[in-house]
């Protein structure tokens, strides 16, 4: 009989690759939520709303579906937003989480659950503890890696307490095509493609270009989670991550050398976080170790293919 997996906060960049590689490779029968408001088409799953911040409604739509596996990607994840609206991002990240694990602890089955966390958490690491694993000490550095924190000890908690099979999940920065410009490399990628429309001067404006952050592509990613929630130890977390990290120097250089017209680079003060990491770096023994995973999607070919999503949209 085939698996049954929710994949809760589906409509994000990540929702619908995860989807795809659980239909595709685990053949499970996949179930999928988003917001009222929210637009999500995803070939042979079935598509729920779901509010996170009403518990009833998780545990309405639990009992309907009786997943096997819980995927949950709703969350608010962008740094720069969270700096801006620090309540927003507590509720959805931390009490949207608490509801779900509420609601699951009710059923009458132990589904296995997968909490996507942040490489942010480990925040301001020190030049010794990179490549930085999971046992390291927790300084985040911002509001939205503090709920990730809070996220991850509370379901640690939650595993150990009331016998949940709870995974949990530190993802480093993935990209790829249809991720929001929100994101660096995306927001790179379009800016060089409104410039070679025409649309934009040729001036790319930057943040702090020498942070080092480990880029890994979503497609990579999901194939981990979907591994993970299979194979990973309950209450425990895993790095997910390239193992590399990247000067965003690197990163421009790259996509700039990619393009057809001569670009100058400009840094705009709006787009300096209030405080950043120096270096970011995953460890990935971990996950290597109990799934077998390793990346397989060169940083040239995702950059390459997430310039040319902006170039067929702009």
């Amino acid at each position: 009989m085939k698996k049954r997996a929710l994949i809760i906060g589906a409509a994000g960049f990540v929702g619908s690759y995860l989807a795809k590689e659980l239909l595709t490779n685990h053949n499970m029968d996949v179930y999928a939520t988003k917001l009222s408001h929210e637009q999500l088409e995803i070939a042979d799953a079935n598509i729920y709303d779901l509010n996170i911040l009403d518990k009833d409604e998780i545990i309405s739509l639990l009992y309907k579906i009786r997943p096997d596996y819980i995927f949950h990607l709703a969350a608010q994840s962008s740094v720069s937003v969270a700096w801006k609206n620090p309540g927003l991002t507590v509720d959805i990240n931390v009490k949207g989480c608490v509801n779900l694990l509420d609601a699951v602890r009710e059923l009458y089955y132990k589904p296995a659950v997968l909490l996507i966390g942040s490489g942010e958490e480990y925040g301001h690491i020190k030049a010794d503890e990179v490549p930085i694993n999971e046992e390291n000490h927790l300084r985040p550095g911002n509001i939205y890696a503090a709920t990730k924190v809070c996220q991850n000890m509370i379901a640690a908690i939650y595993s150990q307490a009331y016998d949940m099979n709870l995974i949990m999940v530190r993802a480093f920065n993935h990209i790829g095509p249809g991720q929001s410009p929100i994101f660096v490399v995306s927001d790179f990628c379009k800016q060089v493609a409104e410039i070679e429309k025409g649309i934009n001067t040729p001036t790319i404006y930057v943040g702090n270009l020498e942070a080092k952050r480990d880029f890994t592509d979503v497609r990579d990613v999901v194939r981990a989670y979907a591994l993970l929630i299979q194979y990973g130890k309950a209450g425990e977390t895993y790095n997910v991550g390239s193992g590399h990290a990247y000067a965003i120097r690197e990163i421009l250089d790259l996509i700039v050398s990619l393009s057809n017209v001569e670009i100058e680079i400009e840094t705009d003060s709006n787009k300096i976080r209030p405080v950043d990491v120096p270096i970011i770096e995953a460890d990935i023994t971990k996950l290597n170790d109990v799934a077998g995973w390793s990346p397989a999607i060169s940083l040239e070919q995702t950059i390459k293919e997430t310039l040319a999503y902006w170039r067929e949209r702009v």
